[in-house]
């Protein structure tokens, strides 16, 4: 599902559930380390808690992009700075 301005209480309740189930993801890396279990099954985890905090990061991204492009074009504005600042925030985010 796409999200926009528009859909932004969904999107929130997605983000949500999306961060509970990491930081669930997170504790079990802990216990996992607790337990000694081998290297490479916790960077397994790792990796899987790495690619899920990205997925809400580009979400919160996109939601970000549209809704300031769609605020520019409805007061008529150029979204040429609006598209300047949010490249400085993607920079920021890789």
């Amino acid at each position: 599902m796409g999200y926009t301005p528009d859909n932004y209480e969904q999107m929130k309740t997605d983000l949500q559930s999306r961060l509970k189930r990491i930081e669930g993801q997170v504790r079990g890396v802990q216990k996992m380390i607790a337990e000694n279990r081998p290297c490479g099954e916790i960077v397994i985890q790792l990796g899987a808690i790495k690619a899920a905090v990205n997925r809400v990061g580009f979400t919160v991204l996109a939601c970000h992009l549209a809704g300031g492009i769609k605020e520019g074009l409805e007061k008529g504005e150029d979204v040429a700075q609006y598209m300047d600042e949010f490249m400085q925030v993607l920079k920021k985010f890789s």
